[in-house]
């Protein structure tokens, strides 16, 4: 019989919930406890009325909280991106955006956030890597275990998400990772075990991923690793559709099913039991654990939460904390003869180049997506912060060879006489089911489309702002019809690819056909679109896009315009990025090119303007070709809704760039040790082992473009003194072991730096790395001063995996610096492999 560990009790107030969760237990017949175990909708579970259980909400996350529908009628906070996050290299920042998290979901009337992501940034091309943290263990479980405690320190339950081995999107229903076990332990485990031991998390998403054979729903690693040897208390939900089966999930560990109401388990997992296939204490131990997630987010009618008086309260978010957030995580990644930052009252004239600089690609793609209620623009920023300066702003290239949604402000419903567009749903017989208007050209439906109706029609009326040669299409998968004026514009039929159906409906292609605008003059557009039926896993699932695209023989003049702002101004300003095509859940990246020609549209502007500062809008490293020939270059991530604030205060120096590296910038994917992410015959194998990212790098003797770690500000840093307590030393540092480093801003004004510390064991008995993150704390300073802080280096950092966590006896290199190749002192630590240490 499985029983949930002892300290369940400590986690619920009542001394007697282990007693209360049984008498609970014993009034719920098995039909009905079978019942709780698939979720009622897609993103609710089943209450229980006669037990007094609510439904538990789960909503997507990781950057923000949706909620139950992707309605933009309902926005929500956009947040920075998991990289931007992890670049602040600050756990606090981490439990702050936690906390942020934790008051959306209250107000929404959601109990549990899936996030965070954090699985590893394996490859560069990992189509989702901007939704995880980083390509360390280490960094990746500290951000995690700031960020759960802080969603979990209002009531609300973080989920963890994928385990395990969930690195990349290719295949990603079917790939089996093969990792050896002392790698799955030291990296790909390691940010789990973390977010469980010392973050204490409440919930745990399965991924659709497989390991070693399994995939991960009927993984023994949920019962042996998670369960049992990590004494993880909590739940075990499943991605979206990721159990396929009934008896080897049930009886792995897994313990909910999402999406609901059909499941395996919800057709089969009654009829196992009473097969005798799956024990019933099998399902008590999970709806067990259901009870106690019920306790902890206030949802079982005997332990009712009163905010914030069962939980710790936090400030409310406001938008400085957005702005500040991102600020933190933006990394200054080069910054010749000082051109940054700029100084406002010295600025007479400002070229403000790219697409993004002025609609600005706020998060990535796919299940992470929210619709915040605006959004900070750099361009209108920068035009306020500076009144008195000339800003000319040119696109230059576009990002994305997609369509872009129509702004709300350019399209009415022709019902109604407001912003926005009519939608409705249409049976085969061509009777309307629903109608309803929408504020924007960009919709989806996430399981919640209305049932007999195939068909979306979509009505608006259409008055472009200027006179020009475009495209107009739709993004969709399956086939749809545009009438414009009443007669037929363009019709496409495409195909869904069902390995990508993820892909297809949170990113669909696009479809267009030429025309010709003339400003202000209204077009009546319909789009008829029957969309495909979705699966077992998407039903009731669309996305439908409603635009205009740029058309290729726009390059020529698009780049003349771009030099010729860029020619006339004092500097230039040419923010680049990425697409929604290009960094996307369901699919891998290609390349790590700039789409379009943002690559030409940098060189043209560096050619005539040596004051080019380039902000880089993506979520994860691109090709910087022309990164030597330009003033200045910010990696700004995906910044949230506060992006254009937060750009303008670290551009005008009122804020400086907080953030370090979290991944390796490589100079071309050509030089990269790791990148390949798509399996053979279904098979990816991670034959690189321990040796990802930075260690990788360093293991070939590889130099990038850019090193892990690494991060300019607006002023200069020393290292003056490094001294090291050996594990079990009584100097009062640490227990565990520590570095006491002496730290000197020797700048000219204010600033932080984040002080990093490597070890290394160059004639180590065992395979490591050349070097590997062991600590890190992020510092303030005044200009002049110095100080002295303590870093903790956790013993587990010095261990490895064999078959049980070992200390090699001996000395071990600790180098402090301020990234991976930067390394400013040295010391040298003992550990004795007969510590008597036991890892918690």
């Amino acid at each position: 019989m499985h029983h949930l560990p002892r300290d369940t009790a400590r986690a619920i107030e009542h001394a007697d919930a282990e007693a209360e969760v049984d008498a609970l237990m014993a009034r719920l017949p098995l039909p009905a406890k079978v019942r709780l175990l698939t979720a009622a909708t897609t993103w609710r579970l089943h209450g229980d009325t006669t037990i007094g259980l609510s439904p538990i909400v789960v909503s997507d996350g990781p950057a923000g909280v949706r909620g139950e529908v992707w309605d933009e009628r309902e926005p929500s906070i956009s947040l920075p991106s998991g990289t931007c996050l992890a670049a602040t290299w600050d756990e606090r920042a981490a439990r702050r955006y936690g906390e942020i998290l934790a008051a959306e979901a209250r107000q929404r009337g959601v109990h549990v956030v899936l996030g965070p992501t954090i699985n590893l940034h394996r490859s560069p091309l990992g189509g989702r890597s901007f939704e995880a943290f980083s390509e360390d263990p280490f960094l990746t479980a500290r951000i995690g275990v700031g960020y759960v405690q802080g969603v979990q320190s209002g009531g609300v339950a973080a989920s963890p998400k994928h385990f395990v081995g969930n690195e990349s999107e290719t295949e990603r229903f079917t790939i089996d990772a093969r990792i050896d076990e002392r790698t799955l332990r030291e990296l790909y485990l390691a940010p789990f075990e973390a977010v469980v031991k010392d973050a204490g998390a409440w919930t745990i998403m399965s991924a659709y991923s497989g390991v070693n054979g399994a995939t991960m729903t009927e993984h023994p690693m949920l019962r042996s690793v998670l369960k049992e040897e990590w004494d993880f208390d909590g739940t075990v939900i499943s991605d979206w559709g990721a159990v396929r089966s009934v008896v080897a999930s049930a009886t792995a560990g897994q313990d909910i099913v999402f999406p609901g109401p059909a499941s395996p388990w919800s057709e089969g997992l009654q009829q196992a039991v009473e097969s005798g296939s799956v024990a019933e204490v099998d399902i008590d131990e999970k709806v067990r654990r259901l009870l106690v997630l019920a306790t902890r987010v206030g949802v079982l009618q005997s332990h009712p939460h009163s905010w914030p008086n069962q939980c710790e309260s936090a400030p409310a978010p406001e938008d400085a904390d957005l702005r500040d957030l991102a600020i933190a995580g933006m990394v200054l990644l080069r910054n010749e003869h000082h051109t940054l930052p700029l100084l406002g009252d010295s600025i007479e004239s400002l070229a403000v180049i790219g697409a993004s600089a002025d609609l600005p690609r706020i998060q990535g793609g796919g299940s992470a997506t929210v619709m915040p209620h605006s959004v900070s623009s750099p361009l209108a920023v920068l035009r306020t912060r500076l009144p008195n300066a000339k800003i000319r702003h040119a696109v230059g290239s576009p990002v994305t060879d997609g369509i872009v949604p129509f702004a709300r402000r350019d399209v009415i419903d022709p019902e109604t006489g407001l912003a926005g567009v009519r939608v409705r749903f249409v049976d085969e017989r061509g009777a309307v089911v629903h109608s309803e208007r929408r504020e924007s050209c960009h919709l989806v439906w996430l399981g919640n489309a209305p049932a007999g109706a195939p068909v979306v029609e979509i009505d608006t009326i259409f008055t472009p702002e200027s006179t020009c040669r475009t495209e107009l299409g739709f993004a969709i998968e399956g086939e749809a019809w545009l009438w414009l004026d009443g007669a037929l514009h363009h019709h496409a039929a495409m195909v869904p690819d069902p390995e990508g159906l993820g892909a297809g409906l949170l990113s669909p292609r696009s479809s267009s056909a030429p025309i010709e605008l003339a400003a202000g003059t209204p077009m009546r557009l319909r789009l008829r679109y029957r969309y495909p039926s979705g699966g077992e896993f998407f039903a009731g699932s669309l996305s439908v896009g409603l635009g205009t695209r740029t058309p290729s023989d726009a390059r020529d003049r698009m780049l003349a315009d771009a030099v010729q702002a860029a020619a006339s101004s004092d500097a230039a300003i040419v923010v680049v990025g990425t697409s929604e095509q290009v960094e996307s859940e369901g699919r891998d990246r290609v390349d790590l090119r700039l789409p379009e020609w943002q690559d030409e549209l940098v060189e043209a502007v560096a050619a005539v303007n040596p004051r080019t500062i380039v902000v880089v809008n993506s979520g994860a490293p691109v090709e910087l070709p022309w990164a030597d020939r330009v003033g200045a270059i910010i990696a700004a991530w995906f910044p949230g809704q506060a992006a254009g604030d937060a750009l303008a205060d670290v551009l005008l120096g009122d804020s400086e760039p907080g953030g370090r590296l979290p991944v390796t910038w490589p100079v071309a994917l050509a030089s990269v040790p790791v990148h390949e992410v798509t399996p053979r015959d279904g098979v990816l194998e991670y034959a690189e082992g321990l040796h990802i990212g930075y260690r990788a790098w360093l293991q070939r003797g590889l130099r990038p473009l850019y090193a892990f770690g690494h991060g300019l500000g607006y002023t200069d840093w020393s290292i003056d003194t490094v001294a090291v307590a050996d594990p079990g030393d009584s100097d009062g540092l640490h227990a565990e072991g520590a570095c006491a480093v002496t730290v000197a801003n020797t700048g000219t004004r204010r600033g932080s730096t984040v002080v990093q510390v490597y070890a290394s064991r160059p004639h180590s008995a065992v395979e490591r790395p050349r070097r590997w993150l062991v600590g890190f704390r992020r510092v303030t300073l005044d200009p002049g001063a110095h100080t002295r802080i303590v870093i903790d280096l956790p013993s587990r950092q010095f261990a490895h995996w064999d078959g049980k966590w070992t200390w090699e006896s001996g000395t071990f290199d600790i180098e402090v610096g301020f990234s991976a190749i930067d390394i400013r002192r040295t010391a040298v630590i003992s550990c004795k492999a007969d510590d008597a240490r036991q890892d918690t």
